[in-house]
């Protein structure tokens, strides 16, 4: 069963919307490579607000996750792309995975 969870909030500066886009759906490739990411969604919430909702079995994974490529990734593109993160831990209740 899946435990835990981040959901992150991004919002673009003004005039840096799909550059923000483009960073989210290149960073598929580097999540690809981390097998504690169980599942990841890149989203979009609004014409200049982004998102990033993604789950993991165990805390172990999800800081993992935080120390890895797009983890790492967001701190030089704050102030950049984005305004600060908002980043929440979350614990998961339930869920339905397919198999």
């Amino acid at each position: 069963m899946l435990t835990k969870a981040l959901l992150v909030r991004l919002e673009a500066l003004p005039g840096k919307e799909e550059q923000l886009a483009n960073f989210l759906i290149g960073a598929r490739s580097v999540v690809m490579e981390e097998p504690g990411t169980i599942a990841w969604f890149a989203i979009r919430l609004g014409p200049s607000t982004f998102g990033v909702y993604d789950v993991f079995p165990d805390d172990a994974a999800r800081d993992a996750h935080l120390a890895g490529g797009v983890g790492q990734a967001l701190g030089p593109n704050t102030g950049v792309l984005f305004s600060e993160p908002q980043v929440e831990r979350i614990d998961i209740l339930a869920d339905k995975m397919p198999a």
